[in-house]
């Protein structure tokens, strides 16, 4: 790093001394100000201090609504600008999934700077308890989720046609190394210009740190390379047998990769839905199979025999299980992969790995006790491996003291963090308490750890976004130091190249990108998708009739269907609804199924169809079933006649028709007409709750009480026990309601504003 005189900017909405003027963030901004564009700079190059200096341009015009895909990230961009701006706090505000919707909808009107993730923008958007016309800047943060039905696509698409002075700011450290996916996010974002800076630009070279890079290869012990070899005969043997079948045409043995795996059962799964053949269904077991068996030998090359160990407990698991797939069972049946099995359970062997990386943390820890280490790696079972030997080290031989930083979900034998633990131990990283993060990807997006001074990749990875967000890690106030392990002989060597080839690729379509008129490219990426025959949801609306309502569960905004909607001019409501996902009137609801979910319920013992479908029966009077996609036979090795079965049992002994789409989109256009014959010209009232006219007593008590904004069956039931009547949960205190189980201040106070603010036309 050269030497510079340190400078502050100053501005009348700046605190002084907070913001260093730097000559790139300067000029960036310049261009961000005038013009929609996407900010593509290393991680630790102060991306968000050019959203800032975009936010004091734009501040006075309008809204700034300032996104970014996880809370952690947030409440950090939050706290910074609540930090640097002479702004009443009151002015910025945070909104989460803890701030209740119509409380959301008052703050929006009264702030300057919003701050949230983009689910809950998207949620208010199509609920219509926001616009987005007064926002006078939208910034993306990680811009690069901007594809496929990611929420930032509808968010900027509406930005785009609500807008009264739009201006979009992107961001992100690596967009990716395919041109036509930079394109995509561009097209997506509504984005005219990018402008990025590497470490080695002129003008950014000195604040940067230099990064020392090495790896170190080990070597994998005896044992492992030959249970790998008994893996990759059993290997061999299921690929001859697709051979004979006919569906590999060349010998590919050990050397088929997973996407070619993966293509094989997209082709076979095509050719399941035109005809049913016992070769196809065989060919997809085997396929199954194949899956398994490369990700247990990528396991034991490049994870270690801890983790491969977990994966094969769980595959026993599964093929002892009534539910279990017949390709786990099959695999246990196989005497030579019960061999590979009980080889790997005796074993009490590591990878040298973990070897190599414990010697390179005592190392680095001995030579200065003061600095930060992250290691990151792709399973949560590496992780806790690396965890339980680094915490059983004898103290007197070293003074590491790492902890584990994962996602949120859990699973059986997994506990996941919430963002509050991960928020505490970010915080207690950057403070000393921990010197060593063992992390999953979820530490490689965004998070604000500036103080690491090394980084280490327990495995490389191919993902040129990913590998680039690691390294940003690193070198933020001080040089830093980049270590990979690699297993020599293995997909590791592979990788490391592969990752460095995309990041030079991604550096030299981004140049390209810097010199071309994106608006242009924009329009013939629009018009090839048009030319492709994409659906039109405009083709949905009519404006010769009145706006018609429907309620959606909340959880359809992951599909692409109330967008669809929503684009139709439906006025949507966003309701966790205890039945069905979309309720058009008083005795119509519908729930919906993608051929994938409805086979998943048919294995799956914790999603009861069934139980479902007789639940939407019995509230309300005329239930449906929509199940989405093209064909129901082929999939998830479910015969047909199960799946023939399960359909006639819900039609004839539960009377629910059942209707099927091709699309999301043919999907949001049966729900509006359904909608449209319910609604016109009899107006139909639109019942959320449900409940047929034979409703018992307590059924009624319960639909009273859940008829309340944001109180579901659980919250509901929980007050009738502690009240017995409706007469004593109107008339209880705030006090009192928050006695109850799942009642929090917030939601006592939204009863009682429900039950007690005046009634206005």
């Amino acid at each position: 790093m050269h030497e510079h005189r340190q400078k502050f900017i100053s501005h009348p909405l700046l605190r002084e001394g907070q913001i260093e003027w730097r000559e790139y963030q300067i000029a960036i901004a310049e261009v961000a100000k005038r013009e929609s564009t996407m900010v593509v700079l290393p991680t630790g190059l102060g991306k968000t201090t050019i959203a800032l200096l975009v936010i004091l341009e734009r501040l006075p015009v309008g809204k700034i609504l300032f996104l970014a895909p996880t809370r952690p990230l947030v409440e950090q961009h939050s706290a910074f600008l609540k930090s640097v701006l002479k702004l009443d706090p009151s002015l910025i505000q945070t909104f989460t999934g803890m701030v209740l919707p119509d409380r959301r909808e008052k703050l929006w009107s009264d702030a300057k700077i919003i701050v949230c993730t983009p689910q809950i923008i998207e949620n208010d958007l199509l609920s219509n308890r926001i616009t987005l016309t007064d926002v006078s800047l939208l910034i993306f943060d990680e811009c690069h989720r901007a594809v496929g039905n990611y929420s930032y696509v509808f968010i900027a698409e509406k930005y785009g046609e609500q807008a009264k002075q739009p201006l979009v700011l992107g961001m992100t450290a690596s967009p990716g190394s395919e041109k036509e996916k930079i394109m995509e996010i561009c097209a997506s974002l509504g984005v005219k210009r990018v402008e990025s800076r590497t470490e080695y630009d002129p003008d950014v070279a000195p604040y940067v740190f230099r990064k020392d890079f090495e790896w170190r290869a080990v070597e994998m012990p005896a044992e492992l390379k030959e249970q790998r070899r008994m893996l990759e005969d059993i290997l061999e043997h299921r690929i001859a047998e697709l051979q004979k079948l006919g569906f590999i045409r060349r010998k590919q043995g050990r050397g088929m990769t997973k996407t070619e795996i993966l293509e094989l059962r997209r082709a076979i799964e095509a050719q399941l839905a035109k005809q049913k053949h016992a070769d196809l269904y065989k060919a997809l077991s085997l396929l199954a199979e194949v899956l398994k068996i490369r990700h247990a030998i990528d396991l034991i090359e490049t994870e270690g025999v801890f983790a491969l160990k977990r994966y094969l407990e769980r595959l026993r698991n599964e093929a002892l299980s009534k539910d279990g797939s017949k390709a786990s069972k099959r695999l246990l049946k196989d005497d030579r992969f019960v061999k590979v099995l009980n080889q790997i359970s005796s074993y009490r062997g590591e990878h040298p790995k973990l070897a190599a990386l414990i010697q390179i943390l005592k190392e680095e820890i001995r030579a200065n006790p003061d600095q930060r280490i992250i290691v990151f790696t792709n399973y949560r079972d590496t992780a806790e491996m690396i965890i339980n030997a680094l915490q059983n080290l004898h103290s007197a031989d070293t003074d590491i003291r790492a902890v584990k930083f994962v996602g949120q979900a859990s699973k059986m034998d997994d506990r996941g963090l919430k963002q509050k633990e991960q928020v505490e131990i970010v915080e207690k990283f950057k403070n000393g308490y921990y010197n060593v993060m063992v992390a999953t990807s979820v530490a490689e997006e965004g998070l604000d750890i500036p103080a690491t001074d090394v980084v280490l990749f327990y495995e490389p990875i191919p993902s040129a976004i990913r590998s680039i967000q690691r390294k940003g890690r690193t070198a933020r106030k001080k040089i830093g130091k980049v270590i990979v392990l690699i297993a020599k002989g293995t997909k590791d060597e592979a990788y490391y190249w592969l990752s460095r080839s995309k990041e030079r690729e991604m550096r030299r379509r981004i140049s390209e990108m810097q010199m071309m008129d994106l608006e242009g490219e924009k329009k013939d990426n629009t018009n090839t998708k048009t030319r492709q025959g994409a659906q039109q949801p405009q083709q949905l609306a009519l404006t010769d009739v009145p706006k018609l309502t429907i309620f959606a569960d909340t959880r359809e905004t992951k599909s692409g269907v109330v967008r669809f909607l929503e684009k139709a001019g439906v006025n949507l409501k966003l309701k966790n609804l205890e039945v069905g996902d979309y309720v058009v009137s008083d005795r119509v609801c519908i729930e919906r199924k993608t051929t994938s979910d409805f086979l998943d319920s048919l294995v799956n013992k914790k999603r009861n169809l069934l139980e479902q479908i007789k639940r939407l029966n019995s509230e309300y009077e005329k239930p449906l079933l929509i199940i989405e996609g093209e064909s129901l036979y082929g999939h998830r090795n479910v015969h047909p006649n199960v799946v023939r079965a399960v359909m006639a049992s819900i039609a004839i002994d539960y009377s629910v028709p059942i209707l099927q789409t091709r699309d999301e989109a043919d999907t949001a256009s049966l729900i509006y007409i359904i909608a449209k014959r319910e609604q016109m010209p009899n107006t139909r009232t639109i019942n959320p709750h449900g409940k047929k006219p034979t409703a018992s007593l307590k059924e009624q008590q319960e639909y009273f009480i859940s008829a309340l904004s944001n109180i579901g069956i659980v919250t509901t039931r929980n007050l009738l026990r502690r009240f017995k009547t409706i007469e004593r949960v109107v008339t209880a205190t705030k006090d009192e309601l928050m006695e109850v189980e799942h009642v929090g201040e917030k939601t006592a106070e939204h009863i009682r504003e429900v039950l007690t603010a005046e009634y206005r036309e």
